[in-house]
Formats: structure tokens, sequence, C-alpha cells
């Protein structure tokens, strides 16, 4: 095993009294520190974080929102730097201003310490630098995310002061390709990588007058992506959904059908539902251009915009030929289900990604080649750590469910999950400490303390729509389980989706990253809904002023959960 890859870092300072570590993510960095011997001292009240992008000549301060009461009990409700209002965690998450410049961005933690009068001082640094590059294996494979954080205090500072969103995503989805956007810079940060990702492939592919393209869509009233797959002409292939509202008279969906039939020729637009769902969103391009994405990001307002999802790409001949096989299958064979799962495409099939373990299975598969039991044991072989958001887990009974209440069951496993609702037998604290699911659905409209502002509730129905597992990230061993499939029995055997395994460490590196970014947010949410002190303003903790206090940090040498966590994204 490579003790320091290129996505992990570390600090190298001697004289620091703590450890670092940097893993890097799509876009994002977790910074994981862990004292070095024993407890640290009663007057450590935090970590400064700052950080110098590629090419710069100075530090910046991450800030926080949170502050020191002063002597009266106020607080301040502007968020400071980390100098002076410390990080009171032994982990973070950071989305840089920049994420994609070329070069090193380097990382500077410093610890710092309160006086009896209130002063602050600073011990040495720990310093490390990483490399975020845009894709995640350049010209081969790439991760990409939607930012999926409409709820939130980022969302709120940059676009949404007055909470309505009203005017940047449509309330009625069918009215979606009519609709303009008050501010086109909401939609680039909301929409992140995942939305740049398939509009790149789909402007690369208007370019080439030689490629031919292939598209699954479920949800569909995203117009960016509509106009471009309107100038491909009968270059384009494309199967969408006609179940449920996506069939009924004046449906987003019944309008996209007419367009492309208009620009691509009827006989080159198909609708169907396979055998419950035609629940598959997928590009896949060949030309100068080979490549082609899978995921869960639906292209749609709610799944570009609103929803947490993920978008993979995929370069090379030999992988987009197995999307366009898989699509020549779902076409051949619409709303039958076992004719489909009968061909190749329902197995197993590697993508051929140099120097990357990687393979796609597209649903619907039949008894023979189901593949949710072979998920479920190998989710239940988890030897060291489980990451996973789950959409619909909550009414997925079956072995997948099992293995997860399993695992978290297991002392020696490491767990952290969440799901869109309640998840029943996931829902309490762990003997062994693996927290509960925090439920996002349940907490939209949770209203949040001081100093923290209003947020907007808008983008009705499900936030959480990722469908990822995370298997013991931290060996060689690891594994991700991603895709548009829901880990249940009707995403195996009924709907057409697309499966991805990739057997890489980088890969699963970045998806935990993904997985805890959504914990931390949704499980403060979790906290703050079911604190009987909900309203009470937040602050940082001051030193202990007498034997009885308790310093803010003890938490995390004495509770087991926090433990596990503070060693396990620090340890080397």
């Amino acid at each position: 095993m490579d003790n320091n890859p290129d996505y992990e870092v570390f600090g190298n300072s001697a004289t620091a009294l703590f450890s670092l570590k940097i893993f890097r993510g799509e876009g994002m960095v977790l910074l994981g520190m862990n004292w070095k011997n024993g407890e640290p001292t009663p007057d450590f009240v935090g970590f400064a974080i700052e950080y110098q992008e590629p090419g710069g000549n100075q530090f910046y301060a991450l800030n926080n929102r949170l502050s020191f009461p002063d002597p009266s009990g106020k607080i301040n409700p502007n968020s400071l730097s980390t100098r002076l209002s410390p990080i009171q965690k032994f982990r973070w998450i950071h989305f840089p201003m920049h994420p994609n410049m070329p070069g090193d961005y380097i990382y500077r933690v410093t610890p710092v310490f309160m006086d009896s009068q209130r002063n602050l001082s600073y011990g040495d640094y720990q310093e490390a630098s990483i490399q975020l590059e845009v894709e995640t294996y350049p010209g081969i494979m790439n991760v990409a995310f939607t930012r999926g954080f409409i709820s939130s205090q980022a969302f709120v500072d940059k676009f949404a002061n007055n909470g309505d969103i009203s005017t940047i995503i449509p309330d009625n989805p069918d009215t979606g390709f009519d609709f303009v956007s008050s501010n086109p810079s909401a939609l680039e940060w909301m929409g992140f990588e995942a939305r740049k990702l398939i509009l790149d492939l789909l402007d690369q592919a208007i370019q080439d007058p030689t490629s031919e393209v292939r598209v699954t869509a479920y949800d569909f009233n995203e117009p960016e992506v509509l106009n471009r797959l309107l100038q491909l002409g009968n270059r384009l292939k494309v199967i969408i959904d006609d179940s449920s509202s996506h069939g009924k008279e004046g449906s987003s969906e019944n309008e996209a059908e007419t367009k492309l039939k208009a620009s691509a020729g009827e006989g080159n637009v198909q609708r169907q539902h396979m055998g419950g769902l035609m629940h598959s969103k997928t590009i896949a391009v060949s030309g100068k251009v080979q490549a082609a994405i899978g995921g869960s990001t639906n292209f749609s307002w709610r799944g570009f915009f609103v929803q947490n999802n993920n978008a993979v790409r995929v370069q090379g001949e030999a992988a987009v030929k197995l999307f366009f096989d898989s699509f020549d299958n779902l076409w051949n064979n619409p709303n039958h289900a076992n004719p489909f799962a009968a061909t190749s495409s329902s197995n197993w099939n590697d993508l051929q990604l140099p120097n990357i373990q990687a393979k796609i299975a597209f649903s619907p598969h039949n008894h023979s080649n189901s593949l949710i039991k072979e998920i479920a044991d190998d989710i239940a072989g988890t030897s060291s750590s489980l990451m996973y958001s789950l959409a619909f887990l909550y009414e997925s009974p079956g072995p997948i469910k099992n293995s997860i209440v399993g695992v978290t069951g297991n002392d020696n496993c490491f767990v952290y999950g969440i799901s869109d609702k309640s998840t029943g037998g996931l829902d309490i604290q762990k003997p062994n400490g693996n927290p509960p699911i925090a439920f996002p659905a349940n907490l939209l409209s949770s209203n949040l303390p001081e100093p923290f502002k209003s947020e907007p509730t808008g983008g009705h129905g499900v936030r959480m729509h990722h469908k990822f597992v995370v298997i013991d990230f931290d060996k060689p061993s690891a594994r991700v389980y991603l895709g548009s499939y829901n880990f249940s029995t009707a995403a195996d055997i009924h709907n057409a989706e697309n499966l991805f395994l990739f057997q890489d460490r980088r890969v699963a590196v970045s998806y935990m990253i993904q997985a805890v970014a959504m914990f931390d947010h949704y499980e403060f949410r979790d906290l703050q809904a079911k604190s009987t002190d909900a309203q009470k303003p937040l602050f940082l903790h001051l030193p202990p002023q007498n034997q009885t206090d308790i310093p803010w940090w003890k938490e995390d040498f004495t509770l087991v959960h926090k433990i596990k966590d503070r060693m396990m994204f620090s340890q080397a």
C-alpha cells in the first residue's frame, strides 16, 4: 500500500502538538487533526485553518460563523477568521473558492489557546499541499457532484437573503423548459461539477459533426440539456421515461418528446418504462470524443440544482460501447424486462479503464444474474468503514438494509450513513458508538438559532438523491457502488438503471468525503431539531472557568464514535 498517495497528504512538523492529514475530494478537501500525545490542555480552544491557492503569495483564513461570547454573553453575528474564532472540531471539510486551479493548494492549521484574560495565543502549525485536479483521473474518468445545499447558510449568504428561491428555480417542473432563472450564477454554484460535466460532454458532441449520441432520461425538464440535444439533429437517439406523471398530458417529458422528434426525427425518440421505470440517466458520445456519463443526476431543475447527486464520466471506446449496447438493448426491448435481462448488458462488464478496476452493469436483471444479494454480501463483509448515502432506503427492506444494520452493530466498523427519511433499525445510537442516520427530508424547515439565518425551503420533494455505498475507503480493498440504482428489488429486477463498481481508493475517498459532508450537514440539523434548547444562540466554548466545567474537546476523547471519528480521519 502507498503510504502517501496523491489523494492523501500529511503535515510533517515535528514540533506541532497535533498531526494533520488531508484528503482530496471533488472540488473539496477533508482535513483531519489529532493530538499527538494524550489530551490537549484545557486552554486549547480549537484550530485556525488557512489556505493558499496555487501560485498565490498569501494565506487566507477560513471563516467561522460561530464566535466566543463577549463578557456580557453576547455573540458576534458576523463570520470571523478562524484565527479569532477557531474551529472546535478535529475534522473539517473545505470547499476552496476556486477549486479547479492547477497546482498545489497549501493548507496551514494552527492550534489556538486562550488564557484567563481571553487573550489568544498560537502554537506551532502543520502545513501540507495537495492538488485538486479538475478530473479524478485525467483523461480516463471523472467523478462530479452537485452542491445540493439550497438549505444551507452558504446558499443564503450568496443568493437568498430573503429566503425566496422561486425566481431562481421553477416551482412547477412542467414549466421548466420555459423558465428563465433570475440568477444564473446561483445555478452554476448549485449545479457545481456535475452540471458542468454533463453540459461539457454535450458541447463536445455538438462541436464534432461525426459524433453519435445516445441518451436515457427519467425526470427531464432542464432547458440547458434539452437545448443542446436539439442541436444534435439526427445524430441523437433518446429514450425518455413515460411512467406515472411523466406520461401525463402537460408533462415536460412529453414536451421534450415533441421537440426532439422535430429535431432528431420521430424514429430516434422512444418513450418507455421498462418493467417499472426507465430510471437510468445516461449520456454516451461516440466520435472524436469517446465518453459516457452515468450516475444519479436527472436532467432536471431539481436534479441539477436542489438535490445531492453525482455523475461519473468514463472515457474510451470500450466503455462507450457498453453504453451504446445497453441503449440498443433497451431500445429493442421496450417495457420488457426479461429480454433485456438476458442480454450481456445486464451482467458486470469491465469498463477497461487504464489502471482502474471498474465495471458496470445495467438493469433490469433476472433472478439468475440479480446483483442485490451480491452487493449485500459485499457490504456485510465490511472490515473497517462503511459510508453510504441511499435515497429511498426507508422503503427498501431486504438484504441491503439487513447488511447495513449488521455492519452498523459491528464493534470493529465505523459507519456514517444517511437516507432521505427515517429508516427503522438504523435510527438509534448503537452501543459501539455508530450514530443513527440523519434524516434530511425531515429537517428542511428547522428554525436555526442565532447566529444562523433563515433558509429557503423551496425545491419540493426529495433533497438527498444519491445512491452510493463506500466500503473500507481506508483499505487497499476500497470499493464504491454507485449509479441510478436504488439498491432495491425494483431497481434490480424491474427498472432500467445504471450501476458502477469502482474498486479504487482514489474514487472511494472522493465519495467518502461527499458522504461525510452530507452527514455533518444533516446531523447538525437533526441535533438542533431534537434539542430542548434549539433556539438558544450557538457560540464557541470558552476554556473551563472552574473545576466543574468541561473543555469543548473532551467528548472527542471520551465518546466512542467521536474517538473513532478522530482516529479514522487522521491516522497514517
